[in-house]
């Protein structure tokens, strides 16, 4: 029944003579994706100083990188900060950060710092990507109520967008590869620094930008997420298989959990929006995963405009695989000895909480990077109003795509003064690759769970 559903609504969009009748803006609008704009939206021209213009992106790998799914090579070894932003001259440059970089600064005033290095707009994508975005821009819609996406395939939903929702609904639709894999670990951060590692090995297929198909073949399934533990050992085996979704309160997420101890296959129908995620060890809730996912529903969402931010980018330093966990990881925050900070234009979104729903953060601002849509930080506020965490994404080009992605996702805790950290590979033998072939809907069930799991 979905799946009939979702069928018709694509083939009404196609089918449509008028090409405005259900588009987001109009063509003429539209057309300064080809123009003054990026192919995604973005600003072409810099700001005159320190943000340069867009001239493509980085879509070829740099000498040194052989292989798919290698430790990249970095791309500018030769750069140096301009400046370090300390907790003693933060405010000089106040402007440029968010609230909650500001509360780092306040939190450990003796550690935390910024590098700041020259701005490389590196963000690139396949052609392909670009067109079917220029196509979107014309045809896509957010559903009445706004919860869900039409009309929509392979490509940024609102290129040109007008509202919150659908800022929101472009971090949610941003190219991020067709299909990936990769083993990496995450870690809750003690306040003296010390951790445990739980490693992950990690499948992803986005059926939205498998080229093989057409908005009428999605069936409301936005990505499939299938995750094996294999450490530590009393954890190892357990797996998760997600179902994204397109409208999830339509349809919600689903979601199941394998236990190799009863080799049973469970449905897991709360994993969103503010359930604890177990290996977070309380810093992370589900809807906190990629800085934001899942149904937008709880919020009222706020367009608040476009500023320039010190964000993390080009961080290639920080997941080379020449720098052990040891070194990296730090009480309170990672070593900015590693970090790379740059001023990129972003789009300011804000989240706060309808009457009547239940979510730990009462309100939320996202910072989305301009030439992605991808979330950069976002700072997020008690029940009381008070600035609770600080999340931040740090950026890379993977170039051999060519995709801009997080290497690294970190989640602050400012009043327990903790930290959790998702993504660390630098001690594996290789990083995420996107070389393979996706398997296909077949391949994420949970009968192909429980079979994978006894292996």
């Amino acid at each position: 029944m979905k799946k009939n559903k979702w069928i018709a609504a694509g083939a009404l969009a196609l089918a449509c003579v008028v090409p405005t009748a259900f588009s987001a803006v109009s063509v003429k609008e539209a057309d300064r994706l080809k123009g003054d704009l990026t192919p995604i939206g973005a600003e072409r021209a810099g700001n005159g100083s320190d943000i340069p213009p867009w001239r493509g992106g980085l879509t070829l790998p740099p000498l040194g990188y052989t292989k798919a799914g290698q430790h990249h090579v970095d791309p500018f070894p030769q750069d140096k900060p301009l400046f370090v932003i300390t907790a003693a001259n933060m405010k000089q440059y106040a402007d440029y950060l968010s609230d909650g970089q500001k509360a780092l600064f306040k939190t450990y005033p003796d550690t935390f710092t910024m590098p700041v290095y020259q701005t490389r707009r590196t963000a690139a994508a396949p052609e392909w990507v670009y067109e079917n975005t220029y196509k979107n821009a014309i045809r896509a819609e957010l559903s009445p109520n706004g919860n869900g996406l039409m009309y929509a395939y392979g490509g940024l939903a609102f290129p040109i967008a007008k509202t919150g929702l659908e800022a929101i609904w472009n971090h949610e639709t941003r190219w991020r590869g067709t299909y990936l894999t990769r083993r990496a670990s995450e870690i809750a951060v003690h306040t003296d620094g010390d951790y445990s590692l739980v490693t992950v090995q990690q499948e992803v297929e986005f059926n939205y930008y498998r080229q093989d198909k057409s908005i009428e073949d999605l069936n409301n399934i936005l990505f499939y997420y299938l995750s094996f533990t294999k450490a530590p050992a009393r954890l190892a085996g357990g797996a998760v298989l997600v179902h994204e979704t397109l409208n999830q309160v339509d349809e919600p997420r689903q979601a199941w959990g394998y236990n190799a101890g009863q080799r049973r296959v469970r449905l897991a129908p709360n994993l969103a929006y503010d359930t604890p995620i177990a290996a977070a060890d309380g810093l992370r809730y589900a809807d906190d995963t990629d800085m934001f996912n899942g149904a937008p529903d709880r919020y009222n969402w706020k367009l608040v405009g476009k500023r320039e931010l010190y964000i993390p980018y080009n961080s290639y330093k920080l997941s080379s695989n020449s720098v052990s966990y040891k070194d990296l990881i730090k009480p309170g925050h990672l070593n900015p000895e590693y970090t790379r900070y740059e001023k990129h234009r972003v789009w300011v979104v804000e989240a706060t909480l309808k009457e009547g729903m239940r979510h730990v953060y009462q309100k939320r601002v996202f910072y989305l990077d301009e030439d992605t849509w991808g979330i950069a930080v976002a700072d997020q506020y008690d029940s009381t109003g008070d600035l609770w965490r600080v999340n931040m994404a740090y950026i890379k080009s993977y170039y051999e795509v060519p995709v801009t992605w997080t290497t690294m996702d970190v989640f602050h805790d400012l009043k327990a003064k903790r930290y959790h950290v998702q993504g660390l590979d630098n001690e594996e033998e290789g990083t995420t690759d996107f070389s393979e072939e996706p398997p296909g809907e077949r391949y994420f069930t949970p009968a192909e769970l429980r079979r994978r799991g006894k292996r």
